[in-house]
């Protein structure tokens, strides 16, 4: 089979074809590229006596091994992990294969070293953000930036994106995936960008006064801060009535940020703004977009390029690749990514409507799509309610719980040791904006039932800030991303911060309702 038609057709092709083409293109990328250059999965699959022709569908790939981010993370013997997983051409075996030879009759020998010095030669590097690790480069050859130019025009498609629209880049301007897909996509596309590098570089008021001066169509950048520019606008009485579209990116897009965001934007004169989610993370090195959809139906999901990478759905207990439509892990497989090179790479992120093929409801583009809300597994957290028995409590879920509620604004958790003593018991202290001038103790009555509905627990306090004081302990300006979620718990004496399996919390009590029992939380993360 063409796998050509993956590129060509990427948004109309069947399942059964899709999956078909999938496959093949596949075992021609591991034979051609990958085993022969890369040190970690050349040796793989030297270990397992496997090869590419192993792979005969997708199903074969459950017979290779994950790739997760403990095996990028340096160790003793090996203080250049990362480097293990970079494509590092052999010119022996590339000066013997016969479409070497025939493109150098053909062209001459100086274009088909240029050709490979384009191919694999690393010219770009992000990074992961690490927040929770060292961070880990991923580089990137002038092919990757063919691919991530060619995977941002695609967002730009699937966005409804036109030729005459203006777009203000609001993602923070560093080396992480968001800021540079962005700019290679709107620059692919054709489209006017102007890049702001988010708050931390022109602070709230500088990306404001571009708003003003620039007048854009479309703003793209993090949710809590898109939240916050367009706070201040209306705090201000500013006016934009030129806003067609807010994309989201580098954090969970729940409905009720949809809303909030929809009701600023009315606020500001742009009462019909599509609110559209993408996702993406650096290991992939490219991203996703959902495509719009009606106010008052649920988003289709986000859809999947089938010529530059593949996602499975699995387990996570297992590792079992789930049917269709059900949730599980995202694992994710690139099909034509040179430089730094994960194949099967678990995420840790849970995908609740599962990967499907059928033509979305909205564009009628028939690809694969990623459906439902997507959380991490590294904020699933073991807490103790009470000294004796622990429990599973999942961060995603509180996110959820106060992005929804429609008095809060702004919000933050702080985790922090009761009396600030080492050996003490955790606490949970929720800080809080509140809107539409609701009274503040209804607030707290209702923060504290949203809380046990879905958790089970209370926060040990809830404190009300104004607009400029949430600001200020989100790091608006200062973090290149908001901190919605913060640990505050001092070092016990070793100089360690407790690990997440050592945390224990201090067990809240109101006076209409106490927890004094604790219950392991059913979660498949």
């Amino acid at each position: 089979m063409n796998t050509n038609l993956l590129n060509t057709h990427w948004q109309r092709l069947p399942e059964r074809t899709l999956r078909k083409l999938q496959a093949e293109k596949l075992r021609h990328y591991l034979h051609s590229t990958v085993i022969p250059f890369s040190k970690h999965y050349r040796e793989m699959f030297q270990k397992r006596g496997i090869s590419a022709n192993s792979i005969r569908s997708l199903e074969d790939l459950e017979g290779l091994p994950f790739t997760s981010k403990l095996d990028l993370l340096n160790t003793p013997e090996n203080s250049q992990r990362a480097r293990d997983f970079i494509l590092i051409p052999d010119e022996q075996v590339l000066k013997g294969r016969a479409s070497t030879i025939a493109r150098a009759l053909f062209t001459g020998k100086n274009a088909v070293k240029a050709h490979f010095e384009r191919e694999f030669r690393p010219i770009f590097m992000t990074s992961t953000t690490g927040r929770s690790a060292d961070p880990i480069p991923f580089l990137y050859s002038g092919h990757d930036l063919d691919n991530l130019s060619s995977a941002g025009d695609r967002v730009m498609q699937v966005c409804g994106a036109q030729h005459d629209l203006k777009l203000l880049n609001m993602f923070p301007y560093a080396p992480h995936l968001a800021f540079w897909q962005v700019h290679y996509g709107a620059t692919a596309f054709g489209l006017f960008c102007l890049g702001t590098g988010g708050g931390k570089v022109m602070g709230t008021d500088g990306n404001l006064r571009l708003i003003q001066k620039v007048k854009p169509d479309v703003l793209i950048g993090m949710p809590t801060f898109v939240y916050h520019v367009l706070q201040q606008a209306v705090e201000l009485g500013m006016k934009f009535d030129h806003l067609k579209k807010l994309v989201l990116g580098g954090e969970k897009v729940a409905e009720g940020i949809r809303r909030k965001l929809r009701n600023l934007a009315h606020k500001v004169g742009s009462p019909n703004v599509e609110v559209i989610a993408t996702h993406g993370f650096t290991e992939a090195k490219m991203a996703w977009a959902e495509c719009p959809c009606p106010v008052d139906e649920q988003p289709s999901g986000y859809h999947i390029y089938p010529d530059l990478g593949m996602f499975e759905v699995v387990n996570p207990k297992t590792g079992v690749v789930m049917p269709e439509g059900n949730p599980g892990e995202l694992v994710f497989t690139p099909l034509d990514a040179r430089g730094s090179v994960v194949l099967r790479y678990r995420t840790g992120d849970y995908i609740d409507g599962g990967l499907v093929y059928e033509p979305c409801p909205y564009c009628k583009r028939t690809m694969p799509r990623l459906v439902g809300r997507i959380s991490r597994s590294s904020e699933v957290k073991s807490m103790q309610l009470d000294k004796i028995k622990g429990t599973l409590v999942d961060f995603n879920q509180l996110e959820h719980v106060l992005d929804d509620a429609p008095n809060v604004g702004a919000w933050q958790l702080e985790l922090r040791k009761h009396n600030d003593d080492p050996m003490e018991l955790d606490e949970i202290i929720l800080h809080v904006h509140k809107v539409n001038d609701v009274n503040e103790e209804k607030l707290r009555r209702e923060l504290n039932n949203r809380f046990v509905e879905r958790t089970e627990i209370h926060p040990n306090r809830i404190v009300f800030h104004d607009a400029d004081e949430m600001r200020r302990l989100q790091g608006v300006g200062r973090e290149l991303k908001e901190q919605k979620i913060v640990d505050k718990r001092p070092q016990r004496a070793d100089g360690i911060h407790a690990s997440p399996s050592e945390l224990r919390l201090a067990t809240p009590r109101s006076d209409s309702d106490s927890i004094n029992r604790s219950a392991d939380l059913e979660t498949t993360l």
